[in-house]
């Protein structure tokens, strides 16, 4: 019995510690971990904390040269209709992100394996979009991260 009751007191023992030093768990790690996502603009400079860099936009960015970025996935980005229908207005954001997901659903594979790769190291999405945070990048990420949900497509 004394093993466990010196377990038992070390574990009291760092607890006592943390309460102390004011320490703060240690986070678990799990199996799955949530995949790290973030959105920035394509002007901006590349850090290393980006990991993998993917520009997601129907259209090359001016200015911008082939070789500076090495992904490049138009197919995720909005039709072109529906980037003109938006126009960057906020007041249509919500309408927008319904119809993008419906334009997204059947692009399931390509998003589950953007998640997979999210969670070995991070992704950044690109745009040329001023607004990043009023762009497509905000509803695929929702998407690529978990909290969005795919629109169905309408059945035939």
């Amino acid at each position: 019995m004394e093993p466990i009751v010196a377990k038992m007191t070390s574990r009291k023992a760092k607890l006592a510690v943390r309460r102390r030093t004011g320490a703060a768990k240690k986070p678990r790690r799990s199996a799955a971990t949530a995949p790290q996502v973030h959105m920035k603009r394509v002007y901006e400079p590349a850090l290393p904390a980006d990991g993998r860099r993917l520009l997601v936009d129907r259209l090359w960015p001016r200015g911008i040269a082939k070789t500076a970025i090495a992904e490049w996935r138009p197919d995720l980005a909005p039709s072109n209709e529906l980037r003109r229908w938006y126009g960057h207005v906020p007041a249509r954001f919500a309408e927008f992100a319904n119809r993008y997901r419906t334009e997204l659903a059947d692009k399931g594979e390509a998003i589950a394996a953007l998640r997979e790769a999210a969670r070995e190291r991070p992704l950044t999405l690109l745009t040329a979009t001023r607004e990043p945070e009023l762009s497509h990048l905000q509803v695929l990420r929702r998407l690529i991260v978990g909290r969005g949900t795919a629109a169905r497509r309408p059945r035939p």
